[in-house]
């Protein structure tokens, strides 16, 4: 059986509702990231770069959350969580990648600017540039949607629709500048998060819809 480390609201959430939306046997194991139970020797023997979400399969640990959501998608096609085309799926990870690489890393200036930065004076520097660079990198993610298009990637729902749903709801937090620019992406955080699987997994992180 599959296990997934999670901690709530983290970007974890992305797999875990892949999970549910795939109807996989799998174990979810909160990680106490707040108490740093992420750094503890226990977790470190699981994932050495003490960071969630880490997936627990038969063949060993997968990290990194790209990896974790093309796993998904393929171990469990009948949900239809990808493009069955080879040169889709690798346009679906390039999105996926890009929202790991480069927006993820944004929000990371806000929350965690210590990973950066040594000194009070370059932390707030960081963190005010933040919306601006939000702004501009989710002004590129809502171009897509112009065409009046559901999803990520058209039609099918896949894998990147929540992985995306995980950043916006990351915009409610303090000093990310809120969705009010963006309604196509409101109205797809709206769209995904009315999904049943969604819902089950807020309620299972102990998470409020936004």
């Amino acid at each position: 059986m599959l296990k997934l480390f999670y901690a709530p609201n983290a970007c974890s959430l992305a797999p875990h509702i892949a999970l549910n939306e795939a109807g996989a046997d799998y174990e979810a194991v909160k990680v106490d990231t707040a108490s740093g139970e992420q750094r503890s020797p226990a977790y470190l023997a699981i994932n050495p770069k003490a960071r969630v979400p880490s997936l627990a399969t038969d063949r060993g640990i997968l990290t990194e959350v790209p990896v974790l959501l093309g796993f998904i998608a393929r171990t469990f096609p009948k949900a239809e969580l990808a493009p069955t085309d080879g040169f889709d799926f690798f346009q679906m990870q390039s999105f996926n990648t890009y929202l790991a690489s480069t927006i993820h890393i944004t929000f990371a200036h806000l929350f965690r600017p210590e990973r950066y930065a040594d000194s009070d004076a370059a932390k707030a520097d960081m963190r005010a540039k933040v919306p601006r660079s939000l702004a501009e990198q989710f002004r590129l993610v809502e171009e897509r949607f112009s065409d009046g298009r559901d999803w990520v990637h058209g039609a099918q729902y896949t894998v990147s629709d929540p992985y995306l749903y995980v950043f916006t709801r990351w915009l409610e937090r303090d000093g990310a500048g809120g969705i009010a620019q963006l309604p196509r992406l409101a109205a797809h955080r709206a769209r995904v998060q009315a999904r049943k699987a969604v819902a089950k997994t807020l309620e299972q992180e102990g998470l409020a819809p936004v």
